[in-house]
């Protein structure tokens, strides 16, 4: 009687322990691929935010060559250039509404903008 009082105890102490889910049991597998999943897409997501950062800084510098290479602008250097996804922000200062105009005309020509927020503020020379 008494081994089977021991057994009993025994029994009852380690069945919490044997239920368990192991280094090889399916919860542990489906826990760890989980995991695996949820790195790889942050880690697709910050390649992703690399992509388009690289992006954008060689759209901002297409911009800024386009803006350069324009005769009537070559002497503007007051203008600002930002672009996010292919939209393009100039900001600064110009001489003239002409000005304005022509250098929003040069961005649009650029390939890969879709499209030109022109904050350029109009200041004549002093």
């Amino acid at each position: 009687m008494k081994q089977l009082s021991i057994f009993a105890i025994a029994f009852l102490v380690a069945a919490p322990a044997a239920a368990q889910p192991g280094p090889g049991s399916r919860e542990t597998a489906g826990a760890e691929r989980r995991t695996e999943q949820k790195t790889e897409r942050r880690t697709e997501q910050g390649a992703e935010r690399t992509r388009q950062g690289l992006s954008n800084a060689g759209l901002t510098g297409k911009v800024k060559s386009a803006l350069a290479a324009d005769v009537g602008l070559k002497t503007l250097t007051a203008i600002d250039v930002d672009s996010d996804a292919g939209i393009v922000t100039l900001k600064g200062k110009v001489d003239s509404a002409d000005a304005k105009r022509r250098a929003e005309q040069v961005a649009k020509r650029v390939e890969g903008v879709s499209s030109v927020k022109n904050r350029l503020s109009v200041e004549a020379k002093k």
